[in-house]
């Protein structure tokens, strides 16, 4: 499923990479040395709850939304690139793009928060969560 909650979160993407002080070429050397293994259910889980952590105590210090999430999620891809190859075992053996990577991380991280820290979501955001939830689960029944 392709979910873009905010169109404004390039930028912020971007900055969480010069604040990481990563960037993808970097990570690409360190790939090509390595045999790297698709992020398993347990990874993905771990990720999501690390990312989604940051993203709270973000916002609990006022940090605004696309800033806050842009930056996660960038961190989240990182962590799947960097470690997996950006390789998900639920994907399959395709390597996925930076922007499935980015949209799933983004998705993620907002479903874990409204769990952890539900004042911290927008009730826009929160409405656009729970409406593509509700669309997934039609499709998965009808097939």
């Amino acid at each position: 499923m392709t979910f873009r909650l905010l169109s404004s979160l390039l930028p912020a993407f971007i900055v969480g990479q010069s604040l990481l002080g990563l960037a993808p070429h970097a990570m690409a050397n360190e790939e090509s040395s390595l045999k790297l293994k698709p992020a398993s259910k347990e990874d993905v889980y771990l990720y999501r709850g690390i990312t989604a952590s940051y993203f709270c105590n973000a916002r609990t210090s006022d940090v605004e939304f696309p800033k806050a999430i842009g930056i996660a999620a960038a961190t989240y891809v990182q962590v799947l690139n960097g470690r997996h190859g950006g390789l998900v075992a639920s994907a399959g053996k395709k390597k996925l793009t930076n922007k499935q990577l980015f949209s799933g991380a983004e998705f993620q991280i907002v479903t874990a928060a409204m769990e952890y820290c539900p004042k911290q979501v927008p009730k826009k955001i929160k409405k656009k969560v729970e409406k593509a939830i509700q669309s997934q689960k039609k499709s998965r029944k009808k097939k």
